[in-house]
């Protein structure tokens, strides 16, 4: 396939100041109608010598599951639509480096409004982590039975994530192949590129709570 000036494809990368990768390629052409797998988006850029920003490769954190914790079924098998809000969230985990630390971030997005729905911070990443960003989604969304879906990491597929996810009507869905694996979940991928390109590649914070509140306040504007 040859990408012609003007293509969908091309557009999704010069709107994004030919910064976009994969994964915020592969979202930006569905929501335009274009539905292509990610691996299709990869060759194509390759061909067509594109390659996104990625300033800080240790930007994305590569989580680990305990193998005494059973995770929940993959009930999305990468097939990320949703007809109305409040229908599938994906959820993932990232860090901010600052002066004084890591500041870690979770965040919940619904997938039909690309709204973040639930975020938390902490200066470790625990299962409390995740939990905290679910409560907040649903406290401001009060869903019934939302999927929920994430990596394999050991804060998902923990017995107290899970007991909230029972306790609250949650069906938790955990991506089936492998773990880390940023482009199952491009959508939040493509929501922590922008959060990278925009802040972290732009600033330095001497402490996390000037972090928190930047970072607050940009998710929330």
């Amino acid at each position: 396939m040859i990408v012609e000036p003007g293509h969908p494809f091309q557009r999704s990368q010069f709107q994004g100041d030919c910064t976009y990768g994969r994964p915020r390629i592969t979202v930006e052409l569905a929501d335009r109608g274009v539905r292509v797998n990610h691996k299709r988006v990869g060759r194509l850029m390759h061909e067509a010598g594109i390659k996104g920003v990625s300033r800080r490769r240790s930007f994305v954190i590569t989580t680990h599951r305990n193998k005494r914790d059973r995770p929940a079924p993959d009930l999305v098998q990468c097939h990320f639509k949703a007809t109305c809000i409040n229908q599938l969230w994906v959820a993932d985990m990232t860090y901010i480096p600052t002066w004084a630390g890591f500041l870690y971030l979770a965040v919940v997005i619904d997938v039909f409004s690309r709204k973040v729905v639930g975020w938390s911070f902490s200066g470790t990443m625990t299962a409390n982590l995740v939990i905290n960003a679910l409560n907040m989604a649903l406290i401001t969304r009060k869903p019934g039975k939302v999927i929920h879906h994430s990596d394999q990491g050991n804060q998902y597929a923990s017995d107290e994530f899970g007991k909230r996810c029972k306790e609250m009507g949650v069906r938790p869905s955990i991506h089936g192949q492998c773990v880390g694996d940023a482009y199952d979940n491009a959508m939040a991928a493509s929501f922590f590129a922008s959060i990278e390109y925009e802040l972290i590649d732009r600033r330095s914070w001497e402490n996390k709570t000037e972090a928190r509140l930047t970072i607050f306040t940009w998710i929330d504007s």
